[in-house]
């Protein structure tokens, strides 16, 4: 699934960045670029998806245990 970062502005100039559809540290690395050409950043909020394990799923073999 693709990873979506999105951005709101306020009026007052703050932005504030959501990652979606990633797991674990994904997401600050996405954002680490964008972070450093915006400004500091004040704090950071860990969606629950952030504390879960990332998955290899790229060798999975499936059988079929019905007769």
């Amino acid at each position: 699934m693709a990873k979506r970062i999105k951005f709101t502005i306020r009026q007052d100039g703050m932005v504030t960045e959501e990652v979606m559809d990633a797991v674990g540290n994904e997401c600050e690395s996405l954002t680490s670029e964008v972070e450093k050409n915006i400004g500091d950043v004040v704090s950071r909020i860990h969606k629950p998806e952030y504390y879960q394990k990332q998955q290899d799923v790229t060798n999975v073999t499936l059988h079929n245990t019905e007769d």
